[in-house]
């Protein structure tokens, strides 16, 4: 290996287990950040961030905003040499439906391989792997072959709106660095390490359905008054083709960069196995967009699916009611060209034009991010895939996500660096579902990829 990082890794392997106890505490914090009442775990959790930074030799500092706090470090002992941004965020999903969860979601839970808890792989995991990468570079040597810079939120998984503020008014001043490395994906499969060059941007949606002024008896007003769940399965039919998979929204496919050739061609002769894909989902047979394949339609084709359903009894047995409203949250992921406030203006004015009589209904822009193409061409990838090559010992896949991390677009923008997404999660780590899990080895090794990344950005 070039410029030997054997020296951290030798203390990597001494310390991994206390590393791991490190993460559990991490995981313990029950960092939700849509959940008001978790408002005092999400500031529990920055400071805990901080703590960790600064334990590991760097200037760290809690950051207020209107929103949740960021966390920002940097080490600037390296001069002439390259700064790497690193971006995480600490806040987590929501644990239900609770009933799921083989174990409590905030007790990480060890099986076998496994690390199981809410957050576990998105991010705070990903994100340890970072921080405790640079804490054993420091512990080992005391100083970093480069400059390095941390800032992680505590709002990506509800648009991080606060950090987008941030960056922009920064301009690249005290965020200023050679390019950004963030760790909130997942590898191609298992040992099969990956470098994201796209990710789909999002326009998320919240119906609601009003009809009369109370909830009423569905046998005494039944066929007589709109019932507004009725409108809203009617309206959620509407919004794209059962048969075809193509979405219904006037305008909706006018600025969709089409797949390059190229991209169709190389992700055709990856190793995807639609069988065992379908098997490990519990399902007969994928579902989408007609013509294209599991992982064009993933990667690079937009898509909306409903993400929750709500109004009316949700009880046990049976209650004969007619809802006075429903609801629905939906979601849109967008691809190159598209733009999120466009897309949320053609959806509203879809709804208006196919909502049933007797109705009324409200369409809400919850929030957006632009999908984004990264440029790999660049010297500090070389950095990146090297360092994978040398970890997994498997050169890397170029491949796109179908997820979206808000603030990638922005980086891009204002900061004008290249953003590198190496991800060490797995495709089944059920982020966002029940039993949450991160494969332990891959912490470890993500720890030492990045480790290698900064060892080869410095050479």
């Amino acid at each position: 290996m070039a410029n030997d990082s054997q020296d951290v890794f030798e203390r990597i392997e001494r310390e991994k287990e206390d590393y791991l106890e490190e993460l559990k505490d991490f995981l313990r914090i029950p960092s939700v950040s849509t959940d008001p009442e978790h408002n005092d775990d999400v500031l529990r959790c920055a400071a805990f961030v901080e703590e960790k930074l600064s334990a590991a030799g760097l200037e760290a500092e809690t950051i207020a905003t209107n929103g949740n706090p960021l966390v920002y470090a940097e080490w600037s002992g390296a001069p002439g040499k390259p700064t790497i941004l690193f971006y995480g965020h600490y806040d987590v999903q929501p644990p239900d439906p609770l009933d799921e969860w083989r174990n409590p979601p905030f007790e990480p839970t060890v099986e076998g391989d496994q690390l199981v808890a809410r957050g576990a792989t998105d991010d705070k995991g990903q994100s340890f792997a970072q921080i405790k990468a640079v804490a054993s570079i420091l512990a080992e040597r005391g100083s970093l072959p480069v400059n390095v810079k941390f800032l992680i939120e505590g709002e990506e998984e509800v648009g991080g709106e606060e950090i987008d503020k941030f960056v922009h008014a920064d301009g690249g001043t005290k965020l200023s660095c050679d390019a950004v490395v963030i760790s909130d994906s997942s590898m191609f499969a298992p040992g099969q390490p990956c470098l994201l060059y796209g990710l789909k941007g999002l326009a998320y949606m919240e119906l609601k359905v009003v009809g009369p002024n109370q909830d009423l008896h569905s046998g005494t007003f039944g066929g007589a008054v709109a019932n507004p769940a009725n409108a809203l399965a009617t309206i959620i039919s509407r919004l794209w083709n059962a048969e075809t998979g193509r979405i219904e929204i006037e305008g909706f496919y006018d600025d969709v960069r089409p797949l390059e050739g190229w991209e169709r061609e190389q992700w055709g002769q990856l190793p995807h196995d639609e069988q065992e894909y379908c098997r490990n989902l519990g399902i007969e047979e994928g579902f989408g967009e007609q013509g294209y394949t599991t992982l064009e339609r993933c990667w690079g084709r937009p898509t909306i699916d409903v993400n929750g359903l709500y109004g009316g009894y949700q009880g046990q047995g049976a209650k004969t009611v007619l809802p006075s409203w429903a609801g629905a949250k939906v979601s849109m992921r967008l691809v190159p060209d598209q733009d999120p406030e466009k897309i949320a203006r053609l959806f509203a004015e879809q709804v208006e034009r196919i909502k049933p009589r007797g109705v009324t209904v409200e369409v809400k822009e919850i929030h957006g991010a632009q999908p984004v193409l990264i440029e790999t061409r660049v010297p500090i990838a070389d950095a990146a895939t090297g360092a994978q090559e040398d970890i997994w010992g498997k050169s890397p896949f170029l491949i796109r996500e179908g997820g979206s991390i808000p603030v990638v677009a922005t980086f891009a923008q204002v900061l004008g660096v290249p953003v590198l997404l190496v991800g060490l999660g797995l495709p089944d780590d059920r982020l966002h579902s029940p039993n949450e899990k991160f494969n332990i080895g891959n912490f470890y090794n993500g720890i030492k990829t990045i480790v290698r990344l900064l060892d080869r950005a410095g050479a």
